[in-house]
């Protein structure tokens, strides 16, 4: 006898909305009961993609449905944290697009009612969900890449959509910010911000981050939609080996480069540089869209702590609260000019 199917509602369908109801409408165990959303041409188009979903333009129609167990949220940034607290009050698990929040206390509160109802709370951290990137945490855990992993960098750029409620640090950095916690398993003990405003004032559309780990870890972040080039790109150099996760590669996404120094050979008293061969390994081709989503339905079924669950979520935006405070104060007005 089958189970009985998870009714979950998205609410906000934007730009990320109708991708998130796309993949839930399409998994087996999966019924798309709502879609919320204020904007009736939003709402319209929705109905020819899934004739069958109820359509509503308010969230409450979704959180008094005593049926419904779960709701999705592709909201406003801003909206996250009160929404998912409302959501998760109302008795239902939340999955809500990241960052969890514009900042720690809004993050601690939805994590305390997730806690506190018995709810599964699960941020869209993407990223985490990728086949290579899982792959590279696998190679990093496995000590393929080295006893110790030097350094991370990664390269967020495009010439993009110029915002004016949020920045280049928030609008992109949780995408790399997450992925580099989650390869690091380790929060950083300093945090350090750069960035210019050229387009819009006071809204960084560059932002240059560096992170230190206690570990001797660190990692820089290049952030910005004000570039020639649209690059997705993150670099872990090992001890051993390096490897590099290119999202925008059609294929072999993932390289493994066998290059580093040979501490057990020298050469007149020097390390003798090895530059052997490098491979792609076999990553599944599979949407992490759909991989994010099927985590979550499993999580709501079994009650399994979801890989990027309230606290992964409260991370996350605890190491971008302390980048924007170190990028508040570098701001150039801020800066003593010689």
């Amino acid at each position: 006898m089958n189970a009985k199917p998870v009714r979950i509602g998205v609410a906000g369908l934007g730009y990320w909305g109708p991708n998130l109801a796309r993949n839930f409408a399409a998994l087996p165990g999966c019924e798309l009961a709502w879609c919320c959303d204020s904007s009736a041409q939003a709402r319209e188009h929705l109905s020819l993609l899934s004739p069958g979903t109820r359509l509503t333009g308010e969230l409450s129609d979704l959180l008094d449905d005593g049926s419904l167990d779960a709701i999705a949220l592709a909201t406003p940034v801003s909206t996250h944290a009160q929404l998912a607290a409302a959501v998760l009050e109302a008795g239902k698990h939340c999955f809500v697009e990241k960052p969890l929040a514009r900042s720690v206390a809004e993050a601690q509160r939805a994590v305390a009612v997730a806690e506190s109802g018995g709810r599964t709370l699960m941020v869209g951290h993407l990223l985490e969900y990728h086949p290579a990137v899982r792959k590279l945490k696998d190679l990093i855990a496995s000590g393929e890449l080295g006893d110790r992993i030097y350094y991370i960098y990664g390269n967020r750029l495009n010439l993009g959509k110029l915002r004016s409620d949020e920045n280049a640090l928030w609008s992109l950095g949780a995408h790399d910010v997450s992925v580099v916690l989650h390869l690091a398993d380790e929060e950083p003990a300093e945090l350090i911000a750069h960035g210019e405003s050229y387009v819009r004032q006071g809204v960084e559309d560059v932002v240059f981050c560096f992170l230190r780990f206690p570990s001797g870890l660190s990692a820089h972040l290049h952030l910005s939609w004000l570039d020639p080039h649209k690059e997705r790109r993150i670099v872990v150099v090992g001890s051993r080996r390096m490897a590099t996760f290119d999202d925008m590669a059609l294929e072999g996404k993932l390289t493994i480069y066998d290059k580093g120094f040979d501490e057990d050979a020298r050469g007149y008293g020097e390390y003798i540089t090895r530059a052997g061969a490098s491979y792609c390994p076999r990553i599944a081709n599979v949407e992490p869209l759909r991989l994010e989503c099927e985590h979550f339905l499993a999580c709501v079924r079994t009650g399994e702590r979801p890989l990027s669950d309230g606290e992964s979520g409260l991370r996350v935006v605890r190491v971008l609260e302390g980048l924007q405070r170190s990028l508040e104060l570098s701001r150039r007005e801020d800066r003593v000019r010689v």
